[in-house]
């Protein structure tokens, strides 16, 4: 056999050897407490900087909400260009935030904010309704939404022969380093910019991305328990499926995560919080009898957990784009009940 044939075989038979199979909820919290662990060894350190600045680069008022450009800096760890959104008209008191994280793509965090001022982001925004941010803080929420490596103005394109993703995982590996770890401690940054502000209610966050950035989503609420609700959007496909018959970039590569588990895994660490997983009847990423079995170990976990009402499956009529429908009104549940209260 060719390697391709090879690597099939290895991710079929992949051990996953830690994969959850119980159904009582004291065997799923210890089991949740030891996959989480061994999460972050693979990972390696994902913690943000303990000391860190964060100059405002610009502020642009709009009716409804302003929108401020920050750039997170520390000493020894690359910079992060995020923007912060913040609605106007609310009530007084700190208000409930949510990070929004983008995937793929030439424009970063930009179409996450609604820039399409930018050009080619409004194009961006229209074929993926992109701007989830910019929809969030017309809800009443505080947004941020941080640029990851190697998207968006984090990386110069033009320079690459081949993929950005590819060529930065294994330049970082021979430093020692891991992307997609990388990403994880930028955005874990991102929730200690959100709550070191006045204006959040650190105890009322939430976190919802599409694409890459709904496989952001998923890793960063599992060993983040700062959130509280999560959407993860386009993102319902396992590594096994990845690795074997389609490209896999390397920003969503954990060395020795199938030996362990898998996405599906990793998206259990979430429960009992609650979380949307949306999926577009034609996304073709989407690829269904694999993301079955995603489906049927998240509800595994979380019956096991006791909280299967708080799994939600969005299969909405579209393709590889964000939706909204579900996780819109179960933000608003969780992170706002006094005010869905006061409007029901």
């Amino acid at each position: 056999m060719n390697i391709n044939d090879d690597i099939i075989q290895a991710a079929q038979e992949a051990p996953l050897s830690m994969q959850f199979e119980g159904a009582k909820k004291k065997g799923f919290t210890k089991w949740k407490s030891k996959f989480r662990k061994k999460l972050i060894r693979l990972l390696g350190d994902t913690s943000p900087p303990c000391s860190w600045q964060c100059p405002e680069q610009s502020r642009t008022d709009f009716e409804d909400h302003t929108r401020l450009e920050f750039i997170l800096q520390s000493e020894g760890t690359p910079s992060v260009p995020l923007y912060l959104l913040i609605p106007k008209g609310q009530k007084a008191g700190p208000l409930p935030a949510v990070l929004c994280i983008h995937g793929h793509g030439l424009y970063g965090h930009h179409p996450v904010a609604g820039r399409d001022d930018l050009p080619g982001v409004a194009d961006a925004i229209k074929d993926a309704q992109y701007d989830y941010g910019l929809q969030f803080v017309r809800r009443g929420y505080i947004v941020a939404a941080p640029c990851m490596i190697p998207f968006g103005c984090r990386v110069e394109k033009d320079t690459y022969d081949s993929d950005p993703c590819a060529v930065t995982f294994v330049r970082m590996q021979a430093l020692g380093k891991l992307l997609i770890a990388e990403n994880v401690r930028d955005l874990r940054w991102s929730l200690d910019f959100l709550c070191s502000r006045s204006e959040v209610d650190n105890k009322r966050i939430g976190c919802a991305g599409l694409s890459y950035g709904g496989r952001m989503t998923m890793f960063t609420t599992a060993v983040d328990k700062r959130i509280k609700v999560a959407a993860v959007s386009g993102a319902l496909n396992l590594l096994q499926e990845r690795i074997g018959n389609r490209y896999s970039c390397g920003s969503q590569i954990v060395p020795g995560l199938l030996k362990y588990g898998d996405f599906s895994e990793i998206g259990s660490l979430i429960a009992p919080r609650p979380c949307i997983w949306e999926t577009g009847s034609t996304d073709g990423l989407i690829v269904p009898v694999w993301s079955d079995i995603f489906r049927d170990r998240l509800l595994r976990a979380y019956r096991a957990a006791g909280k299967e009402r708080n799994l939600y499956f969005d299969r909405f009529e579209g393709g590889h784009r964000w939706n909204g429908k579900i996780a819109f009104p179960v933000f608003d549940e969780v992170l706002r009940p006094s005010s869905v209260a006061s409007e029901s």
